[in-house]
């Protein structure tokens, strides 16, 4: 075996053994019945064109047990398809439920920032802790309860309880896993816990919960106004404001079905890679590397093979054995599928190469939109 292939195999290992620590040491999980919550929560729902997904969500929240004291604030951001009807229908005069009308967002802000800043600023000021959550998250009855119970055990002011998942077509098999592969194969969850970098924080706002007097010190959604990553950046705004952050499984807490199809993801995706990386040439070497790791050696090893090097198909099989066995962990951590999808683990990281090339290409030709509001 040479020794380039050595350090990819060693390499790959390495990884996987951080996903095994990651996942069997560090990754929170809020489960079991949660202690009944007595202070003020704030549920802030923004809603843009989602007529045909709020009820679910709106359900499932008024569904909520084990705090008492619950407000359910809905923000309809300036919707086309009767989103805030659906609401009114729904909530049925439930007292716990707050339909706000949205205003657009005005220069120097993107849509998503705004409308949870709307949020924010207009709920119940007796509310200790905000939880922000999207219309494609469904709930479980304690969710709510045992996201604020971690958030207070954990000492930290912004937990983010990643939900379950769902997929429904080959592209999200392919690709949403991703998500949690990633941050659990390449982030330290414990050190980012511990750590007051800004740089090294990650979240999820799908559902998130947060102390208020840690979000205000933070400057809110105000102080990611303009960013389209607002959740992470919410995030290290908490942290340079001396606060602590923490991930955790909410796949026992919530299920989310991001998108309907393969456009939907597409773009989705597209909107949002080139803010996750930076600047193009470090975007360029981290999807250099990721192939490298990850699509390569399976390829190695049928070329090998087929030149009659089995040494080096071996060791190359291996390495695509390791990398599969990575994802296998996150999905089995998380709720995910793991059968037959991780073998197509491969397959999934030339996706993300793909999109993200397609999201500086956008970006640069100022071509990306959201929900029909442009992003940069």
């Amino acid at each position: 075996m040479s020794a380039a292939l050595l350090a990819l195999l060693l390499g790959v290992a390495a990884l996987t053994a951080h996903t095994l620590v990651n996942t069997g040491r560090w990754l929170r999980r809020p489960t079991g019945a949660p202690v009944p919550v007595t202070e003020t929560v704030a549920v802030l729902l923004p809603l843009r064109d989602e007529a045909a997904r709020v009820g679910p969500c709106l359900r499932a929240l008024l569904a909520q047990r084990g705090v008492p004291e619950l407000r359910i604030v809905v923000l309809d951001d300036g919707s086309t398809d009767g989103t805030a009807g659906v609401v009114r229908a729904i909530a049925g005069g439930d007292p716990r439920v707050t339909l706000l009308d949205g205003v657009a967002p005005p220069p120097g802000w993107l849509g998503k920032p705004h409308a949870c800043w709307q949020l924010a600023s207009r709920a119940d000021q007796a509310a200790t802790v905000l939880a922000f959550v999207d219309a494609d998250v469904v709930l479980t009855p304690d969710a709510v309860a045992a996201a604020v119970g971690e958030l207070r055990a954990a000492r930290v002011t912004l937990l983010s309880p990643y939900p379950r998942i769902l997929v429904s077509t080959a592209a999200d098999r392919l690709v949403q896993p991703l998500l949690q592969w990633l941050w659990l194969t390449f982030l330290p969850l414990r050190a980012m816990e511990r750590s007051a970098r800004p740089s090294l924080a990650a979240a999820g706002g799908q559902f998130l919960v947060v102390e208020r007097t840690g979000y205000t010190e933070a400057g809110g959604h105000a102080a990611v106004a303009d960013r389209v990553l607002e959740d992470v950046e919410l995030a290290r705004a908490v942290k340079r404001a001396g606060g602590r952050i923490a991930l955790a499984d909410g796949s026992r807490l919530a299920a989310c079905q991001m998108y309907d199809d393969w456009p939907q993801l597409r773009d989705g995706y597209t909107k949002s890679l080139w803010a996750t990386f930076g600047h193009p040439t470090v975007a360029g070497a981290v999807v250099a590397l990721l192939l490298l790791l990850y699509t390569a050696p399976p390829l190695v090893a049928v070329l090998a093979l087929a030149a009659g090097a089995p040494g080096v198909a071996a060791g190359a099989a291996a390495t695509y054995v390791l990398g599969v066995a990575g994802r296998v962990v996150t999905a089995r951590a998380t709720g995910g599928r793991w059968w037959p999808d991780a073998l197509a683990h491969p397959v999934s990281v030339a996706i993300l190469g793909w999109l993200t090339l397609r999201s500086y290409h956008l970006r640069k030709r100022r071509r990306l939109t959201w929900r029909g509001r442009p992003v940069v």
